[in-house]
């Protein structure tokens, strides 16, 4: 079987590039990672479409733009320790884990979690923990991160989660309620303090705290 990308895969990087997305290694891990093995059988005629789709538990895979644009905006080296907080379906995760040496992942949905990983398996990614947890939480017996990714919009930028960055590390995070919409925010941690700069409006699921109840 050819591993040669379809003409839906090679139509979306190029939609990407139209819309800003031209970092060269975060489009090969877009063209590499097939976002059809992130979805139900039932959606994967949708999978090259530049749009979110449900992915059950009133949660989304995000619409590849998106997933470009956060991943671009975290400057990502091959050496690097990552934090993502909202494993959901886990194609986020996968690009991430192209990218970076480790990908630590934080869930507070377990049947989400367990999903993702027999994906991640599936996929032969070696690189990913995983963790059943509250993402305001973060991570921090394996802090401090390179990079922090934020799959959910929070009220404000998560102070705990600043707090696991190394200086001189990024969070990306959409911040603000639905309603009243959302911006994704660039936060580099500076020794002396903080620099965050706006990416744009975006729409993602609210940020909750706490860890669901299975069932």
């Amino acid at each position: 079987m050819s591993d040669a990308p379809s003409p839906d895969l090679i139509r979306l990087i190029m939609d990407l590039r139209r819309q800003g997305v031209t970092d060269a290694r975060v489009l090969d891990a877009m063209e590499r990672v097939k976002r059809a093995a992130f979805l139900d059988e039932s959606q994967r005629h949708e999978a090259y479409e530049n749009k979110p789709l449900p992915i059950g538990w009133g949660q989304t895979i995000s619409q590849p733009y998106i997933v470009g644009l956060m991943t671009h905006a975290l400057k990502l080296g091959d050496r690097m320790k990552v934090l993502e907080v909202g494993t959901g379906s886990g194609y986020q995760t996968a690009i991430l884990a192209r990218m970076a040496l480790r990908v630590y992942t934080v869930e507070r949905l377990r049947p989400l979690m367990k999903i993702a990983e027999q994906r991640f398996k599936e996929q032969g990614i070696s690189n990913i923990v995983t963790r059943h947890g509250d993402g305001y939480e973060g991570w921090p017996e394996q802090a401090p991160f390179d990079r922090i990714l934020v799959a959910a919009a929070a009220p404000e930028l998560p102070q705990r989660l600043i707090d696991q960055l190394k200086p001189g590390g990024i969070l990306v995070c959409p911040v603000g309620p639905a309603e009243s919409g959302q911006v994704l925010l660039r936060l580099t941690k500076h020794d002396g303090g903080k620099e965050v700069d706006s990416l744009g409006f975006v729409a993602f699921v609210p940020m909750l705290q706490g860890v669901a109840r299975d069932g």
